[in-house]
């Protein structure tokens, strides 16, 4: 397998070069050796208009036409959604964003082709669910699903709660074939939200130490790379809680993002984390990889 770069340079590779290193990245996808990271993007591939939210402003856009927010936050939705929390309580949150997130998002032809493999563990850092409702449809019975919950609806030292794909709720530490982790939670089947900045105070405190992230999501990535599709990295949160999910992998490590509208920030964690960027369309990228390209 192939070391991670260290030089701090960002690489891009477009056209030729990138269709051969997508290869690659799907004979790894194919052999369990990368891991895929799912972002909101990917949503945009089963519809041209999706039925939920598939960007953070776009979420907080969702909760401003309920509770309109102060115009210095009002399109960041961390803030957004604190906001909220503190003046109409948790409760109103949580049911507004089960509310904006209740239109079935069909999954993609990715996350069908990815629920057919036996990977060890997915990354699903969105909360619409298309990726468990694939395995689902896919008949797979060798899964299980550990989402992040907020603490503050947890007593004692609880970061996540584990579900199979039926929605019944099973014991920390099950594991089986195939991992599915929503770091942030999800839509189904409890309707978990890791939205608020209340929400993240003691998860980012203690990430940097691995404390919120599951045992078995640090050991499965030991020997394995990691594989971003659907991500933009234009926040802080988005930032810190990819490089730590990614902490002591192996490598090799891709995205599949549009290199020409990289922020700087964006530019300087690629680099720094020793991803190598593909620089094609999300939907060129994807018939490629599930075999659908002519």
């Amino acid at each position: 397998m192939n070391t991670i770069p260290t030089s701090g340079h960002l690489v891009v590779v477009r056209d030729s070069f990138a269709r051969k290193l997508l290869e690659l990245a799907r004979r790894a996808l194919v052999s369990d050796q990368v891991i895929p990271y799912l972002g909101p993007g990917l949503l945009r591939l089963s519809s041209a208009e999706p039925p939920v939210p598939c960007t953070p402003e776009a979420v907080a856009e969702a909760l401003n036409t309920r509770a309109p927010a102060p115009s210095k936050i009002r399109t960041n939705m961390w803030s957004v959604a604190q906001f909220i929390e503190q003046r109409r309580h948790r409760r109103t949150l949580q049911a507004w964003m089960t509310d904006i997130f209740a239109g079935p998002a069909a999954p993609s032809i990715l996350h069908a082709w990815l629920a057919k493999l036996p990977l060890s563990l997915i990354i699903d850092s969105w909360y619409e669910g298309a990726m468990r409702a694939a395995l689902a449809e896919a008949g797979r019975t060798d899964v299980v699903e550990i989402q992040g919950v907020t603490r503050a609806n947890e007593v004692g030292d609880i970061w996540t709660r584990t579900y199979d794909l039926s929605g019944r709720e099973l014991e920390a530490g099950a594991a089986t074939k195939t991992v599915l982790y929503a770091p942030h939670g999800s839509i189904r089947p409890a309707a978990n939200f890791l939205i608020a900045d209340s929400d993240y105070v003691e998860a980012l405190t203690e990430i940097d130490i691995q404390t919120p992230i599951p045992d078995v999501v640090k050991e499965r990535r030991v020997d394995r790379g990691f594989f971003f599709v659907g991500c933009r990295f234009n926040d802080q949160m988005l930032r810190t809680y990819a490089r730590q999910i990614m902490k002591r992998s192996e490598g090799p490590r891709y995205a599949i993002m549009d290199g020409q509208t990289l922020t700087r920030n964006e530019a300087r964690f690629l680099a720094a984390s020793g991803i190598t960027v593909i620089d094609m369309p999300a939907s060129e990228a994807v018939a490629q990889l599930a075999g659908s390209a002519s």
